[in-house]
């Protein structure tokens, strides 16, 4: 029975059902197909089968509901009438073409089947229409192996070589030429015979010849290919829900595979690179769109040759291009084929921009008068991670000089996403993630000749991609901008082996494990390790080694921070030292929102040590006060950096055996006789020291507020140093605003008693050094039950900190030193959708934060509340946090602009 929904919606000859607002429905590719069209551009007619088409399918066991087929078959009456051609007809054929469309671009993760609609008899038709017999069977094997592959799932397994490729390479090599295109007419021929014969030995089956089957059959495979492999591993990676499902569009064939008056192509409005303006991309003579995006024909440049060589289509291309970025007012990503002289539109897209250029665009786009500075911010043009890849280092060109001197240069191919990128040779996908299984911190680079879908998990895992074939449209180049890796591809110098497992250029061979280093702004490759030097955004902002105006990325990059905080309300902190200090006041930090001071003891382990191994209170409130000077000290510089930002100082937290214990004697086997020495007892008492310190399970232990509160002295001496270098710094003319945090509270009564001891020593210090000097008593929320009674809490606590690494772990019964082995496995398998430890789980920890902070308030109205955990330089955390109403958020100094625009895109958001 019919449910009266609509799941098919035309387009094509300057009108559809649909346009650009409905991409939920038709998804992206379809909305804007529709939207194309309706702005009257060229495109081939087609209809869009929705995306609630899909949510069906899989509902109901992988079927299509009873109306779907007349919904077909009338939208193919409108295409065959808008295009003068009928599908199926032996006098007059229409073919189609069967692609994906989400409603968020997923480039190259699903499945694409073209020439659909041709057999044994239409190829004749089409040879004698055309008048090129070559160009239809060449289009008739393309179909067959296409078709093969995703319909007929005739395909190679794991590391198995391709059956099309080996028929294909044995032709060429008989025939003695170099591409598939020089191959004869009767060439063609045979090579169809063995592809089907291929399918039927491999299938058990005939490849179909009805063109009805064969319609329904691409569909269906579109549809499956929602949920392979690699489209959900990328959905995990960019947090597309499995529930949205695909669109599937079918659309009237052009060919740009007719003759040497034809081509196919992918344009982008603006290099997505580094963001340079002018229409750019790649395009083949004679081929059709998959030849471009599989890389496997080095194709030639838009903006360098089409001009010559199709000087009328590369006008109408160029138009088209600009009334497109003028009516989307973004960066494009268009498809498009040239059939003998006209360009017809296949696809546009918001494009997939690397850091650099998403920064660039943006602020040329607001500078053009396009956008406004709102639009700009947005987290589709600048994922806020992105701007991470303007602060990673780049190849020193003086180690670049000196490894050519070397002869370590290989070659040069076509640089796609910028960056430095060393690491060990990996051929295959599967191989990098076993490595990378078996040592997390492992750099490698994925060196293949051409990379496909298939290898996503591998391009994930790399610190830089590497291919001999492509350009700078084909899938390596356009998801390694996504992901913002450094990526080179159309290498065409590099030999590569994967049954050898070897890389030649020359007489330079490299193997599977060894070095190399790939320079994504330049496109060269070198043998081994190139060091590296500051990005120029760090040569300004913290080695001062660049000025401004000499530095084209800093300045947009300085104009789009200052738009970034005219918006946000969130404040930003860093989680610093006085070594990081400087460096996280340049990047914009506002305060510090976590100073470890056992950081500091790191330094002067002799001192600390002493006070754990004293056994009464005098020797011990001996040996702290020779950590007082040290600590002051730290704190003075602290303050004078900040210059009048505030500073939350948290006091002693970690367990002691984390500066003394049985790894450490073993670690060093003189260390138990010079500590013996250094405390005039014998070693045996050493050893009982140690093992008297040791615990089962640290994390929760004697550690925190608790180790101040069964040894107050401690806490003493940092209150005392705390405020000592406040009055000192204060007495300079320097602004002073410290906030003293007491780690790990669940009760009350343990803050109360840590205040108290950190107020008497405040009194006294203000007293002798006769200066009032402001400062807050906190504590941070860490543990589940300090959440739950934050209204209590709050009646002692002047601020609150959320401590979210030790809140998630305590929180999740988690240890994030020992999920290593299992998180992997939980995200694969769905059972949670992101690290608990890199972003805030927000249904847990996130509600329990939510609990805090109206408990908290509830008590006290004005209370500042922050949090300090890695989380702080989180993207979607921080935008979580801005929606809970904290005052600031704090991450480590590199994170800090990150925050900055994520702060900047909650508010837009909001």
């Amino acid at each position: 029975m019919s449910s009266g929904t609509k799941y098919v919606y035309f387009f094509g000859g300057g009108k559809s059902d649909g346009d650009a607002s409905m991409r939920n429905l038709l998804g992206g590719k379809g909305a804007n197909l529709a939207e194309m069209s309706n702005i009257g551009l060229p495109v081939p007619a087609g209809f869009t089968i929705t995306t609630e088409l899909c949510t069906y399918f899989y509902d109901n066991d992988r079927t299509y509901p009873p109306e779907l087929k007349q919904q077909v078959e009338d939208a193919m009456k409108q295409v065959e009438q808008t295009m003068g051609a009928e599908f199926g007809s032996q006098e007059n054929p229409l073919l189609l073409s069967c692609r994906s469309g989400a409603r968020e671009s997923m480039p190259g993760m699903m499945d694409t089947v073209l020439n659909i609609g041709l057999n044994d008899t239409t190829v004749e038709v089409l040879s004698k229409k055309s008048g090129n017999p070559a160009f239809a069977w060449d289009s008739y094997r393309r179909f067959i192996q296409m078709y093969g592959d995703v319909v007929m799932e005739v395909r190679p397994e794991a590391k198995e070589e391709d059956g099309y490729e080996l028929i294909l390479d044995e032709a060429r090599e008989k025939a003695g030429v170099e591409y598939d295109s020089q191959l004869s007419v009767d060439q063609l021929k045979e090579v169809v015979t063995k592809f089907k014969k291929l399918i039927r030995d491999k299938a058990g089956k005939d490849f179909p010849t009805d063109p009805m089957e064969q319609v329904w059959g691409a569909v269906g495979a579109v549809f499956q290919s929602w949920m392979n492999d690699r489209a959900i591993v990328y959905r995990r990676q960019y947090g597309i829900p499995h529930s949205w499902g695909t669109a599937v569009n079918v659309q009237a064939m052009v060919f740009g595979n007719l003759g040497d008056d034809c081509a196919t192509g992918v344009g982008l409005t603006r290099d997505c690179s580094m963001g340079a303006p002018g229409f750019n991309g790649d395009y083949l003579i004679n081929a059709q769109g998959e030849d471009v995006v599989a890389g496997i024909r080095t194709p030639k440049r838009i903006e360098k040759t089409l001009g010559e060589d199709m000087p009328e289509a590369y006008k109408q291309l160029c138009n088209i291009g600009e009334t497109l970025e003028q009516h989307y007012k973004d960066v494009q990503d268009i498809e498009f084929t040239v059939q003998q002289g006209k360009v017809w539109m296949l696809q546009t897209r918001n494009a997939k921009r690397t850091g650099f250029a998403a920064v660039r665009i943006a602020v040329d786009l607001v500078n053009e008068g396009l956008i406004d500075k709102k639009t700009a911010l947005t987290k589709k043009r600048i994922p806020a991670d992105d701007l991470n890849q303007l602060l990673q280092p780049i190849f020193d060109p003086a180690a670049k000089n000196k490894a050519i001197e070397d002869g370590t240069y290989l070659a040069t191919g076509i640089n796609a996403g910028p960056g430095a990128a060393t690491g060990i040779i990996c051929f295959h996908a599967e191989d990098a993630e076993a490595i990378q299984a078996k040592d997390p911190n492992v750099q490698l680079i994925l060196v293949r000749r051409e990379t496909s879908p298939e290898d996503l998990r591998g391009m994930r895992i790399a610190k830089g991609i590497l291919t001999a074939f492509g350009g700078a449209s084909s899938h390596a180049a356009l998801v390694s901008r996504q992901m913002g890796k450094t990526c080179i591809v159309g290498c065409s110098e590099l030999e590569i082996d994967y049954h050898e497992g070897t890389l030649s250029v020359g007489d330079k061979v490299l193997k599977t494990g060894d070095w190399i280093s790939i320079d994504g702004f330049t496109g060269e490759v070198f043998a081994g390790k190139v060091e590296t030097k500051p990005s120029e955004i760090i040569e300004v902002l913290i080695h001062k080694t660049r000025k401004p105006e000499d530095a084209e990325t800093f300045q947009r990059y300085s104009q789009l921070m200052e738009w970034v905080d005219e918006i946000r309300t969130m404040k930003v902190r860093a989680n610093a030292e006085p070594d990081d200090a400087a460096k996280a006041v340049a990047f914009g930090a506002e305060g510090v929102g976590l100073c470890r001071t056992e950081h500091m003891f790191f330094s002067h382990l002799d001192e600390i040590r002493e006070m754990i191994l004293a056994e009464e209170v005098e020797t011990r409130q001996k040996a702290i006060n020779k950590l007082l000077p040290f600590q002051r000290q730290d704190f003075e510089i602290l303050f004078k950096e900040m210059n009048g930002r505030p500073v939350t100082i948290r006091l002693l937290d970690p367990p002691l055996h984390e500066f003394l214990s049985e790894h450490h004697l073993h670690e060093q086997p003189d260390l138990a006789h010079k500590l013996a020495d250094m405390v005039g007892a014998g070693k045996e008492f050493i050893y009982r020291r140690v093992e008297e310190l040791k615990e089962s399970n640290p994390m929760l232990g004697h550690r925190g507020c608790r180790l101040g509160i069964v040894y107050p002295e401690i806490t003493a001496m940092q209150a005392r140093a705390i405020m000592e270098a406040a009055c000192h710094v204060q007495k300079a003319g320097i602004e002073v605003h410290p906030e003293i945090m007491i780690p790990l509270v669940g009760f009350k009564a343990e803050l109360d008693n840590q205040t108290k001891v950190v107020r008497e020593v405040a009194a006294e210090v203000l007293k002798e050094q006769g200066i009032e000097v402001a400062y807050t008593v906190g504590t941070m929320i860490e543990i589940p039950r300090a959440a739950l009674r934050a209204d209590e809490i709050a009646e002692t606590a002047e601020f609150f900190s959320f401590g979210t690494n030790d809140l998630t772990q305590t929180t999740l019964g988690m240890s994030r030193d020992d999920y290593g082995g299992f998180i992997g496995f939980y995200q694969e398998n769905d059972i949670i959708p992101n690290d608990p430890f890199q972003t805030v789980d927000q249904d847990g920890v996130g509600d329990l934060m939510k609990i805090g902070v109206e408990r908290g308030r509830s008590t006290r109205s004005d209370l500042k509340i922050g949090i300090c955990g890695e989380h702080g330089g989180d993207p979607a955390s921080v935008i979580f946090c801005h929606k809970l109403g904290l005052n600031y958020v704090s991450c480590s100094p590199f994170r800090i602009p990150i925050a900055r625009l994520a702060a900047a895109q909650a508010v837009l958001d909001s």
